[in-house]
């Protein structure tokens, strides 16, 4: 951890919405002149599309029918973990970019000169001198194995964890919508990553600062065949804090501020799900502007 170079994580699951949080913060990093490091947490794959296809082809062949994109054979947690303690001491560090669609590889190869497709890396690049914050987004932010512990160096950790079947629907959805991927070929995708999703994925939300659960209030008892996913007011959040005292927060103050909110614990507030953007905005602001008043030493 440090004062000087503060680290924030947002970390959750394929399909569990942490682009809601990211946009929350990008809000609060836009009024409060807050400049990120982003670092995406695809870039930390150890292997590129083809390269995972022929790593999945090739595990399935000895029996193995579970690897995946969240297990340590596929990533590089070393790289993380050096990359957060680099920061942490200097502010410096290397970041590259995964590639999602042929529009993502098309913007960078305009800015880089290279000729790069879909499903491949960028170079290794330095990242931006006199940045205020290291910002991750991806799966494995506040991951911890027998070789790696990259939560250690993190000072916020953040966690999005719908309760699991919303998570399956928003996934279903998404890479049908967007990826054109088949509902069996999610599923089968669900069920290959499911070990790793439980030693991976799942013990990063006890070490997180605060979680945002989104739990809807309509039958999703089948995934599989939901038509569509739950909207925002279908559903509450709830905000667990793992320690209120070390973040101060102030829970009369947010409980005024968002309309039908309740305490549900002593560490934890609910909030209706269309006000989710907005509480994030609520919770998240006071603490990153404490961040920024450490750092220049107020």
């Amino acid at each position: 951890m440090s004062k000087k170079h503060p680290i924030v994580a947002v970390t959750g699951s394929s399909g569990a919405g942490t682009t809601t949080v990211k946009r929350a913060f990008e809000h609060i990093f836009i009024r409060d002149g807050v400049t990120a490091a982003v670092i995406e947490g695809d870039s930390f794959h150890s292997l590129n599309r083809a390269q995972f296809r022929e790593a999945v082809k090739a595990a399935e062949t000895e029996g193995n029918q579970h690897f995946s994109h969240f297990g340590p054979e596929a990533n590089d947690f070393a790289a993380l973990e050096n990359l957060f303690k680099n920061y942490g001491r200097s502010g410096t560090g290397k970041r590259r970019y995964y590639l999602h669609s042929p529009e993502e590889a098309a913007e960078h190869n305009s800015r880089l000169g290279t000729d790069l497709g879909a499903g491949e890396f960028t170079p290794w690049e330095d990242m931006p001198e006199g940045t205020d914050l290291l910002f991750y987004e991806g799966l494995h932010g506040m991951v911890v194995t027998d070789a790696h512990n990259v939560a250690q160096h993190v000072d916020l950790g953040v966690g999005v964890v719908p309760i699991v079947n919303l998570e399956w629907i928003q996934k279903i959805h998404r890479d049908s919508a967007e990826r054109g991927y088949s509902a069996e070929a999610i599923v089968d995708t669900i069920l290959r990553r499911m070990p790793d999703y439980i030693t991976c994925i799942t013990p990063q939300f006890s070490l997180t600062d605060i979680n945002f659960q989104r739990v809807s209030t309509v039958d999703t008892s089948h995934p599989f065949i939901a038509r569509d996913i739950p909207t925002p007011d279908e559903s509450f959040v709830v905000i667990r804090f793992r320690d209120p005292r070390k973040l101060d927060i102030d829970f009369p103050y947010l409980l005024s501020m968002i309309h039908d909110s309740f305490m549900s614990r002593r560490n934890t507030i609910v909030v209706p799900g269309g006000k989710m953007g907005y509480a994030m905005e609520i919770v998240l602001q006071p603490i990153i502007e404490n961040m920024m008043d450490v750092r220049s030493g107020g």
